[in-house]
């Protein structure tokens, strides 16, 4: 009996995902455990592998589809004699109950429009509208002037994607009527007098979005700032990567990293989330660690990192930001943390005020370190100091507890043999 291979929920949160890539080809034996398909949540790409056996009999998704909704049918898994010729799946039986709706509405609005002006301005909308297209689809045909009522789909149930639209775009038919094209003209469009270029939202960036604006709308922030001094850091600094050879390279922020975990241990109260019902102190020291990537930002976890040495919470958080970057993390690496750091120091940042990544109470915003002029034992000094500024969650984390963490912090940093003791 034939199987329909669904899209798979990869994570807590995903409700779709985009089908980056087919491991497998229609007519390709399928083993339980063998790999099929990479799939794109709004975090990361990870690898999709096959729950039972047979051979792939119809591919339903095409490559490159995004917004594929979670438990959707992407394929056909036959099994043995079987083929796509006595197969009839399930699912396409389902979509003439969901197209109809749209459709049967068409009629009744036709009539009670008698004037032809008014039939007119109804009907330029409805070429994409009321085709079952991907949003994707959708906006690259109303940008280069394609009519999607035109385009034959190759998605489940007929869906149109973006393969669709881009083998209509290159065969230069199904074009649209001019009035689409006149309100959405393909190039850079003018803005009060201003050119400029769209570029479309991605699920990560979404998420983000919808995150943070949840953050700073209901989560009140208070901020402390410290200006610590590094000359001893970077004087140990130096002496451990002379050490290190190939094995290890350590930067500011692995230090910070350190030393944020060591502060935590010195004040738990800060390692907190805040619930309606109570607060979560965490046992574990999870420091999660923001990096920047084409999509966005994304906080890969240093997991138990109070409990790591320098060297390996070095070269974790290399292997973890290169991964990010090329959406390669598995959902454990970046859900989850207990606090946050994000560090802007590298782009010549003096200091800044980071949004707190919830669940969490905390973030660590880390500025540039830089030589400045201090007083020190009643003399002016030149020492190289870095600004800190910790956002917190006041409902979780009281005003004391957060001055008790920074006190913590700025003494670790300033002495980092203090974490040895």
């Amino acid at each position: 009996m034939a199987i329909e291979i669904l899209m798979p929920a990869l994570s807590p949160t995903m409700t779709e995902g985009k089908l980056a890539r087919w491991l497998k080809k229609e007519g390709d034996a399928v083993k339980s455990g063998d790999l099929i398909a990479e799939i794109e949540t709004d975090k990361a790409t990870m690898e999709f592998e096959a729950v039972d056996e047979g051979k792939i009999g119809k591919i339903l998704v095409a490559e490159g589809t995004e917004g594929v909704a979670v438990n959707k049918p992407i394929a056909i898994l036959l099994e043995d004699g079987e083929d796509m010729g006595s197969v009839k799946p399930s699912a396409p039986k389902a979509a003439p109950a969901a197209v109809p709706a749209p459709v049967a509405a068409a009629p009744v609005a036709a009539p009670a429009a008698k004037p032809a002006a008014p039939q007119a301005a109804a009907a330029a909308p409805k070429s994409n509208d009321r085709v079952f297209a991907s949003p994707l689809a959708k906006r690259m045909a109303t940008n280069a002037g394609i009519d999607l009522s035109a385009v034959k789909g190759s998605g489940p149930h007929g869906r149109v994607v973006k393969a669709d639209v881009d083998q209509a775009i290159a065969g230069g038919g199904a074009k649209a009527a001019s009035a689409p094209r006149a309100h959405v003209p393909s190039g850079p469009v003018p803005d009060f007098g201003q050119p400029y270029t769209e570029i479309p939202n991605s699920g990560m960036r979404k998420v983000i979005a919808k995150r943070l604006l949840e953050s700073k709308q209901n989560v009140p922030h208070f901020y402390l700032t410290i200006e610590a001094n590094i000359d001893e850091l970077l004087s140990l600094r130096a002496k451990l990567n002379s050490r290190g050879g190939a094995d290890y390279k350590l930067s500011v922020n692995d230090f910070v990293i350190k030393a944020v975990a060591a502060a935590l241990r010195k004040v738990p109260a800060a390692n907190a989330t805040w619930t309606d019902e109570a607060i979560r102190r965490y046992e574990n020291v999870d420091i999660s660690v923001a990096v920047a990537t084409p999509d966005g930002l994304i906080t890969p976890i240093i997991r138990n990192a109070d409990k790591k040495g320098m060297a390996v919470i070095s070269n974790e958080m290399k292997d973890l930001a290169a991964r990010a970057k090329d959406k390669k993390l598995k959902p454990e690496e970046f859900q989850g943390g207990g606090f946050s750091i994000s560090n802007l120091g590298m782009f010549g940042i003096k200091e800044f005020s980071a949004i707190i990544n919830p669940p969490q109470s905390c973030i660590l915003a880390v500025g540039k370190a830089e030589q400045r002029p201090i007083v020190k034992n009643g003399a002016i000094a030149i020492a190289t100091m870095m600004s800190c500024t910790l956002s917190v969650d006041h409902r979780s984390v009281d005003g004391a507890v957060g001055a008790e963490f920074m006190q913590a912090f700025q003494a670790i940093i300033e002495e980092p043999l203090t974490v040895l003791l």
